[in-house]
């Protein structure tokens, strides 16, 4: 009995981290990921570094992104699910 209750505060430590830290990482890696999945041509997108695009071809882990400047092949990890989720929006 004596050894749980030196255990407990570090189980106490692991379940706050996990609620408060992991869980929430996992969902938002989730949620992300159905994002990139449901890409389609013609969505209006902005990148993680800013871009302003449309997509306009996709692949398997890629897309083409149509600028104002011409087209751009960049990974579907780098297209910002909340400032694209805030474009469309707002239109």
């Amino acid at each position: 009995m004596e050894k749980l209750t030196q255990f407990a505060p570090f189980l106490l430590m692991f379940v706050v981290i996990y609620f408060f830290m992991i869980r929430p990482q996992q969902k938002r890696a989730k949620s992300e990921k159905e994002f990139e999945s449901a890409l389609k041509v013609g969505d209006k997108i902005i990148t993680k570094s800013g871009l302003h695009g449309k997509v306009s071809e996709l692949a398997e882990t890629t897309v083409v992104i149509e600028t104002m400047s011409g087209k751009l092949k960049m990974e579907r990890s780098a297209i910002s699910m909340e400032m694209s989720a805030a474009l469309n929006k707002k239109q």
